[in-house]
């Protein structure tokens, strides 16, 4: 089957979904543009912000892509691309999309509250604490395994021949290891992460206080992305894994705690410029490739590798490839930051469901990337190494993979390719920290008012909140790998999505509504990530990691308690129809 086939269908039912399902969706839900939007009512200047719809646009799809529709897809990949290729595109119309645009609609109308909030009033009390120590706990772990795979990545070294080139043929720094030639490909998305960084308070300053026109704001954005790549080339910067932690860490301990518009809004903004060309390369590159009649590289199927490695492909590769087809992230990212600056309630259908759209395209993009760019060998070589001693690097893999698509495709030097490669997974995957730890921010506030009847008031400081989410994280990234980190953070994500869907379903229950599109996949995902809870249980007693046994044990718990609460509500009786209103 030629390449073209996979982007085009998936291309096609992607619009197709956009232009009716997401149209009946809303009109399930009532949408209505003269109602007021929370960021128009409770605007404060920090955290409720009227924006403009593609700003707002750029920071939703920044925060919720990050690097997990390029990490997820490329780990499930083992399996193969034909099961991975389904489960993106069915998956992130019919669940995926239907999720992050119900959960922000439902968001607007309850005054921009946070999903948790949603499931007080739907699920009662103790859905809502449930759901707090749920999220607060799936955050930590995705936000530890990014941070693992982010200090891996920048420190990336990769054979010049390997690429190509010989050394001094390259702007590649090089270092030679163990007598072989290394560029030093994580150097320079280290310099670029850094200037992007500096610069976007200025920015934000820019757009929110002088008010700059959007076509100005893109510019300026486009321009600062261009010169950081330029200078990463010129001065790479190489620390040690533990320093990127560190250094890492304390910058989203700053984000975390400071306005919105000032670093987090600007520097999704500023980021978004790459993500946005490095879909479109992906894209031209492809349908390059697919003309000129390059095949497949990847096999079509590739159960045993797949199993071997992570598990029965279901419910294991539905929990692997998180962010590409459905993520409980995107709730929080909805119901935390994006539904306090919309400005239009119909901003939540383009911003919500073609959002995700766009992600799933971008995850069907990286696995024909793989599948063109790669040959398997390398790729398992780098994803799923043999060798205890060497650390899995799925930011890496894909960088290479996409450099040499880049090169078949449009002829773009491959050392070149893959550094953007990198640059397009490294400025998202810090981005989705920085959102990530705020969130977890606002979601100990909420912790400490149920623990305490009087919170004492640090407790109550968004500084304190800030580093208690930043120091959870580093502990957690610094003492297991990523490739034990990443398969019981798909579950948790999971899990968080299915109880999202549960409390949509409830809220348009309690209203009389149509609710059948939330909850089937709710019921779906949420049998899928007990599964693979269980089957990684299993995996981690075998193995004696403590910590990860606890985990999983404190999340099968929060999952039985969500079952027995979920079926108390829908046992109860409907509203009638007219209660629609």
């Amino acid at each position: 089957m030629n390449i073209l086939f996979y982007i085009i269908v998936a291309a096609l039912f992607f619009a197709l979904s956009s232009r009716f399902y997401a149209r009946y969706i809303a009109r399930s839900l009532g949408e209505d543009d003269k109602n007021p939007t929370p960021a128009q009512v409770y605007n404060d200047g920090r955290d409720y912000v009227p924006t403009r719809k593609p700003v707002v646009f750029a920071h939703h799809f920044s925060a919720i892509a990050g690097a997990g529709p390029i990490i997820g897809p490329t780990m499930a990949i083992l399996y193969g691309f034909i099961p991975a290729w389904l489960w993106v595109v069915f998956g992130g119309i019919l669940i995926g999309a239907v999720h992050d645009f119900t959960v922000l609609f439902v968001s607007l109308r309850e005054g921009g509250k946070s999903v948790a909030e949603i499931a007080r009033k739907t699920l009662g009390t103790a859905g809502f604490n449930l759901f707090i120590i749920f999220t607060i706990l799936m955050l930590v772990l995705l936000t530890s395994s990014f941070l693992t795979a982010t200090a891996i990545s920048l420190t990336s070294l990769w054979p010049l021949s390997k690429i190509g080139v010989q050394e001094g043929e390259t702007f590649l720094k090089t270092v030679v290891k163990d007598g072989v030639a290394m560029g030093k490909i994580g150097g320079i998305a280290s310099m670029s992460v850094i200037i992007i960084t500096l610069c976007s308070p200025l920015l934000g300053w820019l757009i929110h206080r002088k008010g700059i026109k959007t076509v100005t704001a893109y510019g300026l954005a486009s321009l600062i992305c261009f010169m950081s790549i330029i200078l990463g080339i010129m001065y790479p910067l190489t620390f040690s894994p533990t320093v990127w932690m560190i250094i890492i860490s304390i910058y989203v301990l700053f984000a975390a705690g400071g306005p919105v518009w000032l670093v987090l809004q600007p520097r999704d903004f500023i980021n978004v410029q790459i993500l946005y060309a490095g879909i479109a390369l992906l894209v031209l590159s492809i349908f390059s490739t697919g003309i000129k009649g390059v095949p497949l590289a990847a096999p079509s199927f590739n159960l045993e590798d797949g199993v071997q490695q992570l598990g029965l492909l279901w419910p294991m590769m539905f929990i692997t490839i998180a962010c590409g087809a459905i993520s409980g992230f995107h709730a929080l990212v909805a119901g935390g930051t994006t539904g306090k600056q919309l400005s239009c309630e119909c901003d939540a259908r383009t911003v919500g469901f073609n959002a995700m759209l766009l992600e799933s395209l971008l995850a069907v993009c990286v696995l024909l990337a793989l599948s063109i760019g790669l040959d398997f060998s390398d790729y398992k070589a780098i994803v799923w190494p043999v060798d205890p001693a060497i650390k899995s690097n799925p930011i890496l893999g894909f960088s290479l993979a996409a450099g040499k698509l880049f090169y078949k495709g449009l002829g773009i030097p491959i050392a070149l390719g893959t550094v953007f490669g990198i640059l397009l997974v490294e400025g998202f995957v810090i981005t989705t920290l920085d959102a990530a730890v705020r969130l977890n921010r606002y979601l100990f506030e909420e912790l400490w008012a149920i623990l305490f009847r009087n919170p004492p008031r640090i407790m109550q400081h968004y500084w304190f909140n800030s580093f208690l989410a930043v120091a959870l994280m580093g502990i957690l990234a610094y003492s297991n790998a990523f490739s034990a980190l990443w398969p019981i953070f798909g579950a948790a994500n999971q899990l968080l999505a299915a109880l999202s869907l549960l409390a949509v379903s409830s809220w348009l229950l309690i209203r009389g509504r149509k609710y059948f599109f939330a909850v089937i996949p709710a019921i779906f995902m949420m049998a899928t990530t007990v599964a693979s809870l269980l089957i990684l249980l299993m995996n981690y007693v075998r193995k004696g990691n403590y910590i990860l046994i606890v985990t999983d044990l404190i999340l099968l718990c929060l999952s039985l308690g969500v079952i027995v609460l979920s079926i108390k509500i829908f046992r109860k009786p409907v509203l009638p129809r007219a209660s629609e209103a």
